[in-house]
């Protein structure tokens, strides 16, 4: 973290399938990347402006900014002094249930736009982070079902169908299969696109047409992705370099930090504490 920067990226069980981050940035800048569950954030202070979906979007005090699923974005501050906020990251399988009870849409709900001026939605925003710090349970399951319900009835609307895949379409899937198996020792861009039978431009094409992102980009994402899920199984930060294919633990370190907002040491603490918390008192 820079001077004047601070950051905590947490889980409690309470919440389940929802991650929780609560920041203060100035010079960090989140680089292009995306998630795979939903992005909710309420900034408290100061402006936060993103690229999403070919627009550079600024979010004040008393905003909601929404990402959906798979979404590529960015993050910086907007004015010198910075962002402050509160971001919630439920799963799919969380919204979608949320979805069910309130609403007779069917389908994976799609939030339609990407900043709003809704302080009282950011307010409840705050107060799940509020309740989760103090071990409120109830409170923070209770808030986050709110306000995730008042987002989806004003905001949202099914997740279009796709069109069938081309053949494009069909090549950046199977590269991207290729690239999940073979994260630690990816082929360059010209093997990809011969194992997908098709030429390597044409390949980067339907890969950024179907993702938002270059294979590359794409693929370093896809490490830190794994990353959590091998930190969140217990594995050092230095393994789980080696093992998706990072140099080292400080190259880890810089791609995670610019796509989660934490380093994974920090990171990895968090959930730490997050199974500790969940444990069951044993009865002697």
């Amino acid at each position: 973290m820079g001077a004047g920067e601070s950051a905590h990226y947490w889980q409690h069980p309470g919440v389940p399938g929802v991650d929780l981050l609560r920041a203060r940035f100035v010079r960090h800048a989140f680089t292009r990347h995306t998630h795979d569950t939903y992005v909710i954030a309420a900034v408290t202070r100061g402006v936060e402006e993103f690229h999403y979906r070919g627009t550079v979007e600024r979010a004040g005090p008393g905003t909601v900014a929404m990402v959906n699923p798979d979404g590529p974005h960015t993050g910086h501050a907007g004015v010198p002094e910075g962002w402050s906020y509160h971001v919630l990251y439920p799963a799919v399988d969380v919204v979608g249930r949320i979805a069910e009870e309130v609403s007779s849409a069917r389908g994976t709900p799609s939030f339609r736009d990407a900043v709003v001026a809704d302080p009282r939605n950011a307010a409840l925003v705050t107060a799940v982070h509020r309740a989760a710090e103090r071990d409120d349970a109830l409170a923070a399951d209770s808030l986050l079902r709110i306000v995730v319900a008042r987002l989806l009835r004003t905001h949202a609307e099914p997740l279009p169908a796709r069109p069938t895949p081309g053949a494009g379409a069909r090549a950046a899937a199977r590269a991207r299969e290729i690239l999940e198996e073979r994260m630690a020792d990816p082929p360059s861009l010209e093997q990809l696109a011969a194992e997908v039978g098709t030429a390597p431009f044409s390949l980067l094409r339907a890969f950024r047409d179907a993702y938002g992102l270059p294979p590359h980009a794409w693929l370093t994402g896809a490490r830190v992705r794994r990353t959590r899920a091998l930190l969140d199984a217990g594995i050092t930060p230095a393994q789980a370099a080696a093992e998706v294919g990072f140099h080292d633990q400080p190259h880890l370190n810089r791609h995670f930090t610019r796509i989660v907002g934490v380093p994974p040491g920090i990171y990895r603490q968090g959930r730490k504490n997050v199974q500790d918390l969940s444990e069951e008192p044993r009865l002697r």
